[in-house]
């Protein structure tokens, strides 16, 4: 927050500079916004006509400036970046063209010839920019959380069951239908046929009589 915060006031200082240069002196007393923008993409390079305000090099300042506010507003390095390569760019294409109009550039003296300060304050704005940009910290990027499973898995205890492990059929089928075939039920007097377990000879008559005696059975 505190980096985001001074990048953005480096920023603001340097696309003030920037757009206040053109105003100032930049080559013998001739101010930035006597230069024609189109000039420094001509191959006739800088003249000595005029200018209108908007078509002079003031209007690669003021996109500068709109892009360091939209940097500020969205915490965006990239275009605070720009703002800066902008600046300095025209200014060092504008230093080409004059050097060719000019045969060479010369550093102010005491009759106020050569380089002026304006362009000064243009290389200084996009330093600034630059430098703002290498502060801030920019927009903090969302970091996916993996997600938990439902159940704790513990490999070592066999009561918890692991979300890696693949998942096993049953150890026991499934019951099929009831075949009454294959359970008979076993009522008084209707003794079953299974060999294993022999009718009982003790159980009482259905018809309410004792049971018989161990002689009269053989």
């Amino acid at each position: 927050m505190i980096r985001n915060a001074l990048g953005s006031l480096l920023g603001l200082i340097g696309a003030t500079a920037a757009v206040w240069s053109p105003f100032r002196a930049w080559y013998d007393g001739r101010h930035g916004t006597d230069y024609r923008l189109e000039e420094l993409f001509s191959s006739a390079g800088i003249t000595s006509d005029g200018a209108a305000l908007l078509g002079s090099i003031l209007l690669p300042f003021v996109v500068a400036a709109l892009l360091t506010l939209a940097a500020v507003v969205l915490r965006s390095r990239l275009l605070m970046a720009l703002a800066g390569v902008l600046v300095l760019g025209f200014a060092v294409l504008w230093m080409v063209r004059q050097g060719q109009a000019a045969d060479g550039l010369s550093v102010g003296g005491a009759g106020g010839g050569g380089i002026g300060d304006g362009l000064a304050n243009a290389f200084g704005g996009g330093a600034l920019l630059i430098l703002g940009a290498a502060v801030m910290r920019g927009r903090p990027r969302r970091t996916r959380t993996s997600r938990a499973p439902a159940y704790p898995t513990h490999p070592e205890n066999p009561a918890y069951p692991s979300h890696q492990e693949p998942a096993r059929p049953y150890d026991h089928p499934a019951p099929g239908p009831y075949d009454p075939a294959a359970h008979p039920p076993e009522t008084p007097g209707h003794p079953t046929t299974d060999p294993n377990h022999p009718p009982r000879t003790d159980a009482p008559d259905p018809r309410g009589w004792p049971p018989k005696h161990p002689e009269d059975r053989a």
